[in-house]
């Protein structure tokens, strides 16, 4: 009868009817995004913060004790997860989060996000207003309590109060405390599922399935019944089968009536979008550069102490993915509490009323300064060691007991069998899947093939407008913004006469004006001439040929001094300008575009393959040399970077190479638009502020030119061991031995270099990093290579019998040859019949040697060989040797002209803190063969270095030839070894 009536009771009602009661509360405010409860508003405890005021930040000394608040509550800021309504935290009542905290003294604050189904435009919101209306909470509490508060938040709800702490730089924020909150999903997927594979669903929901369909609250309730099928059966059986004892149901009836249905809200498209893109795809709360409202923002912006619950048996927020959090806010304390506990057993149910709010309290008297922080608190490590068992066998043993429980006699299926096969086999599908389109494109390209940066760029806006394409001055620029506001810039230059194939010269600091004209050019069709700021501007135009020029406010004035008609652009139409406006200086920000009619002849990217789209300029005096490089060369090096890289939408490129340079220009412009990659650009080389952006943008590859990372490295912005994102570092002429500095000092990441000719279109790469200083192998759609015998001092290839040029063996110095492409002029410089009759090379510039392994090591340019006595002497192994030395901060190898020969002298830089002496010398360049050793080695105080960080031989070879004295040595072949240089050597040796 007792059966029948309650079955009878719960068909009518849902449910048994309880007495129950929810904790006292009030609605303090309403908003659009959310209204904000204040729990037990009636006790007249008073809350008072630690600061004189609100938001005032805490004082705790988080290396020492901190001073207490005596007789004052603190304030707890609770915030839910979308999906689940915000009674969870009173779910159960007395025993539940807000009822232990309140009578533990502390002042209980919930943020209720509603449902999207009852709220006004609630199927239109996004994470950002999610981020948004926490950060509009605390700033109510604040104001309302005099305090800062404790954040507090429940798996995505936990997400949230990272964002929001993070957003708001930690102002007003005491700690952060989450519950079964995942921060890198790539360590934790849910159910140990393979990231790669779960990557590529996610985003295809996201872009074709979340912002159509709505997901209801009942979709929400069916789909975490699924996901644990057991625990659900088992909770139904255990009910039907007390369902004759009133007595037993009633205490966990308000819960299991929020489980099986009340406790579920639905989950707006647009958020849940973000939510898959930003950090499943992307993994930016781990990586940094999450987006809101148009500001990247980063977990290392959270300085507060953070305290994490970790459920053992967890199946949603992993441990591994929980644990992220201590490397992506490494400058944050961050304590754990691993409780062995499912997902809703973190904060409800009789584990979280015995073990998680009585040690949430604890962490907050241990703020306070009252009391010790309890033993079950501890500092979180990336790898945790305990004696329970492992987390698989943890999972294991709970579900076989809830099975034992439920009369189950099927077992659920064991996990992390095969994953890492599986994990693995999905992820290298998942390269080649990218790469295969690109080296398939690259394939199909003819000399007649329409393809150009600004046909690239607009391809993007067309796949994905508001995707992020840039990131500069901490604001995010997507691809449907850029590509109008190349559009724009198009409209301003032909109304002022650019004409397709028209050089033009680009003289600008690196910002989103110079990538706009950039691409706006090549969008008209006509050429970039890319100018370093600084350089030797008149010399340059006559060399190249410029009609006009596009500079920036700042390069301006000596843009205007050369006589050629100079273009402004950049700052924004309000900026005022050093130079008067004039039919020689014009203003592109002051034309409307809209008013710009556009010529019949016009048609957007109309640059083919075969058509030149820029000129480089590089050099200095009488060593000015061009570098003219095709739509098809440049599409080369782009779709090779991306693919070598593996570069794709999850990667964020940090610019450090200005656009001027290749490196700038074909690496990291290039690759990140063919692999569809943001990018970040940096005014300038600033090593505080590349610490900054790293974890602000979420870099993960940085790009450089020589030297220019020795910087970065000398500023200990990220002393070894600092957590980081970067995965990559490309570039092009890194030392060998600060290649190995910048691998300790940022490890796990690794250097991919690459070295691309002047002419033909020889890419090489160095994919595997392991081979410091080494070039690398030709990458896959490039021209084929080939190393051919070479005499540098008569520079004739030579040839075998036969008459047709002989290849070089391993290891022996040859000139690197390209296969031409079909169509090349070879009137200028190139070759035919080099190996079999009618072939067609093009010789590069630089000598180089294969290892066994098939690896291409640069040795020297051809007109840099030094000619001594003994026979040429190749400058780049002394470099690398001399590199390798720990003391040695840059050098420079030259030939010093004595008589009719040349002297085999390097000379090196010494860095801060450290000594060089002869015997260090002596030992680096037993590497080399005595014959090809430096005669001379000696210290300056500085070696300058070009507007692209290279090395400057040329201004050591200005200031004079060494001279004699303890800095000074000179190689004794009989004793082999460096001695210092005296005035009798000198004399004998520079034959005076």
């Amino acid at each position: 009868m007792a059966t029948a009536q309650n079955g009878l009771e719960v068909i009518r009602f849902g449910g048994l009817t309880h007495d129950v009661e929810s904790s006292p509360f009030e609605v303090v405010e309403r908003r659009r995004m959310y209204r904000l409860r204040h729990y037990f508003p009636d006790d007249p405890t008073p809350s008072r913060g630690l600061s004189d005021g609100p938001g005032g930040g805490s004082v705790r000394d988080h290396g020492g004790p901190r001073e207490g608040r005596h007789g004052h509550r603190p304030v707890a800021v609770l915030v839910p997860p979308l999906m689940v309504n915000a009674d969870i935290w009173d779910v159960n009542a007395d025993d539940g989060a807000v009822g232990i905290l309140h009578r533990g003294g502390i002042d209980c604050w919930v943020v209720d996000f509603g449902s999207p189904a009852s709220e006004e435009g609630g199927w239109e919101r996004d994470l950002a207003d999610h981020v948004l209306a926490v950060n509009s909470a605390i700033d109510t509490v604040c104001e309302a309590t005099g305090s800062n508060v404790h954040l507090m938040g429940y798996s995505q709800g936990g997400m949230f109060a990272y964002q929001t702490a993070a957003y708001r730089f930690g102002k007003g924020v005491e700690s952060v405390v989450t519950f079964g909150s995942p921060v890198d999903v790539v360590a934790g997927m849910p159910f140990g599922l393979p990231y790669g594979m779960v990557s590529d669903v996610a985003e295809f929901l996201a872009d074709h399935v979340v912002t159509r369909l709505p997901i209801t609250d009942s979709m929400v309730r069916l789909g975490f019944q699924m996901l644990d099928p057991v625990k659900t059966a088992k909770s139904r059986i255990d009910f039907l089968r007390q369902l004759h004892d009133r007595e037993a149901l009633l205490p966990k009836e308000r819960q299991r009536r929020f489980l099986n249905s009340e406790g579920w809200v639905g989950y707006a498209g647009p958020a849940a979008a973000d939510l898959l893109k930003q950090f499943v795809v992307h993994n930016r709360l781990m990586l940094g550069g999450f987006v809101i409202r148009g500001q990247p923002i980063s977990l290392a912006e959270l300085k507060c102490p953070i305290l994490a619950f970790v459920g053992e048996v967890d199946d949603i927020g992993q441990p591994a993915a929980v644990r992220g959090i201590v490397r992506a806010a490494p400058n944050a304390e961050v304590y754990e509490a691993s409780l062995v506990a499912g997902h809703f057993g973190l904060v409800a149910g009789s584990t979280a009323t015995r073990n998680t709010w009585p040690l949430v309290r604890q962490w907050i008297d241990w703020m306070d300064g009252d009391q010790p922080l309890p033993p079950e608190i501890a500092p979180m490590t990336e790898h945790v060691v305990t004696n329970r068992p492992n987390s698989a066998a943890t999972r294991v043993v709970h579900t076989a007991a809830t099975l034992a429980e439920a009369g189950a006699g099927v077992g659920k299926a064991l996990e992390g069998i095969a994953s890492n096969t599986v994990r693995g086999s999905i992820e290298l599908a998942g390269e080649a899947a990218r790469a295969l389109p690109r080296l398939t494109r690259l394939g199909m390209i003819q000399p007649h093939t329409r393809i150009s940066l600004g046909r690239l760029v607009a391809e993007q806006a067309r796949r994905a407008p508001l995707r992020d394409l840039f990131l500069f001055d901490d604001r995010v620029h997507t691809n449907a913004a850029v590509n109008a506001r190349i559009d724009n810039v198009v409209r301003g230059l032909i109304s002022v006469g650019v004409r397709p194939a028209m050089r033009v010269g680009v003289v600008m600091e690196t910002r989103p004006s110079a990538l706009a004209t950039v691409a706006a050019l090549s969008r008209i069709g006509a050429v970039s001439v890319l100018l370093a700021p600084g350089s030797e501007l008149a010399r340059a135009i006559e060399l190249t040929g410029i009609k006009a020029l596009v500079s920036d406010p700042e390069n301006l004035k000596t843009a205007a001094a050369t006589g050629t008609r100079v273009m402004v652009l950049g700052g924004g139409a309000a900026r005022t300008l050093d130079i008067p406006l004039s039919d020689d200086v014009i203003d592109l920000e002051q034309i409307d575009p809209t008013q710009v009619q556009l010529p019949a002849w016009y048609r957007p990217d109309p640059g083919l393959a075969r058509e030149l789209a820029f000129v480089l300029v590089t050099g200095t005096g009488d060593r000015l040399e061009t570098k003219y490089i095709t739509n098809h060369r440049w599409a080369l090096s782009a779709f090779g970077t991306a693919t070598s890289a593996d570069l794709d939408r999850k990667d964020t490129v940090y610019c450090l190479a200005p656009l001027h340079h290749s490196s700038g220009l074909l690496v990291s412009l290039g690759g990140a638009i063919a692999g569809g990659s943001r990018i970040a650009l940096a005014r300038s080389l600033d090593p505080t502020q590349f610490s900054e952006e790293v974890h602000r943008y979420g870099v993960t590859v940085v790009t450089y030119t020589w030297t220019m990372l020795r910087d970065i490295l000398d500023a200990e912005v990220f002393p070894t061991g600092h957590q980081h994102p970067i995965r990559l570092f490309i570039g092009s002429g890194m030392p060998a031995g600060l290649w190995r500095r910048t691998t300790e000092q940022f490890a796990p990441a690794r250097v991919l270099e690459f070295y691309a000719s002047i002419e033909g279109d020889v890419v090489l790469a160095n994919v595997t990093g392991v081979k410091a200083g080494c070039k690398g192998r030709p990458v896959p759609g490039t021209a084929k290579v080939e190393l051919v015998a070479y005499d540098p001092v008569t520079e004739q290839i030579r040839t075998e019998g036969s008459g047709f040029a002989r290849r070089c063996a391993d290891n022996e110095v040859g000139l690197l040859l390209g296969k031409a492409t079909e169509g090349i002029d070879l009137s200028d410089g190139g070759l035919r019949g080099v190996f079999t009759a009618g072939d067609a090379w093009m010789p590069t510039e630089n000598l180089f040697r294969r290892d066994s392994d098939g690896d291409y090591w640069l040795v020297d340019r051809t007109d840099t060989v030094i000619h001594t006595e003994r026979g040429p002497v190749f400058t780049q192994p002394i470099v690398d040797v001399l590199n390798d030395i720990t003391a040695v901060d840059m050098e420079v190898a030259y030939g010093l002209p004595v008589g009719e020969d040349a002297l085999a002298v390097a000379a090196v830089s010494v860095r801060k803190g450290f000594r060089l002496e002869p015997k260090d010398v002596t030992e680096a360049v037993r590497a080399l063969d005595p014959n090809q050793r430096p005669d001379i080695v000696y210290i300056v105080d500085e070696i300058p270095r070009s507007s692209s960080y290279r090395p400057s031989t040329r201004a050591v070879q200005a200031a004079g030839r060494p001279k004699p004295g303890p800095d000074t040595w000179w190689y004794n072949r009989e004793s082999d070894a460096y001695e210092i240089f005296t005035e009798d050597e000198a004399g004998t040796i520079f034959g005076e």
